[in-house]
């Protein structure tokens, strides 16, 4: 792997580490006045907390999961990889894309973000079971090619939160609410974009 390479993997896992320990230090070290209040109605409905919880903890699992399926000693080791697949199938597939299915129906920031998550969580769905049928009939090949799209969907929870975090550092006078649907489509469709050319460079028939 190349210099470049690794150190945007090391990048890549140093956010995936922030994102999964603050999602769970969020959770229990913290009290959680203003996140209540701001999806009090939400709560309510007895739907949001189950899914929130269910979609935060499978994704900063499957997250990690899903990264070190990159390493070629991982890759290599076919029992480990197999293991570790069905755990980011199946936590995409049965907890985590449900729960996220859930709170966008709570999002609040107007249509254009509720169409931007629920496209991103739609394909996220479609391409791990794609991804899943795929090796099932031995295509190898576009088996990996699915499951790059659907990590790079999955890394949408980690470049959301770095985006909301970097408008708050920079965008000094500008109002945040106006820029959430610029944030929601920024979090995952440049993500699918590399993939492909990803995707593309690494194709046999180059």
């Amino acid at each position: 792997m190349s210099i470049t390479g690794r150190i945007l993997r090391y990048i890549a896992f140093f956010w995936i580490a922030v994102l999964s320990f603050g999602t769970f230090y969020e959770s229990f070290a913290h009290n959680h006045a203003f996140f209540l209040g701001f999806k009090q109605a939400a709560i309510k409905t007895g739907w949001y907390m189950p899914a929130f919880y269910c979609h935060i903890f499978a994704s900063s699992v499957i997250l990690l999961v899903g990264f070190f399926q990159f390493s070629e000693k991982v890759y290599n080791n076919k029992n480990l990889h197999r293991a570790l697949g069905k755990i980011y199938v199946f936590g995409v597939l049965l907890i985590s894309a449900p729960g996220a299915y859930v709170m966008t129906l709570f999002v609040n920031r107007g249509a254009g973000v509720f169409i931007s998550f629920f496209i991103q969580n739609t394909l996220w769905v479609a391409s791990t079971l794609a991804a899943l049928l795929l090796i099932k009939r031995g295509n190898v090949e576009e088996h990996v090619k699915m499951m790059h799209r659907s990590y790079g969907l999955a890394f949408g929870a980690v470049t959301l939160r770095f985006y909301i975090w970097l408008f708050h550092v920079v965008g000094n006078g500008v109002n945040f609410d106006h820029n959430y649907i610029i944030i929601a489509f920024l979090s995952w469709v440049p993500n699918l974009i590399l993939v492909e050319v990803i995707n593309w460079r690494r194709s046999p028939n180059l």
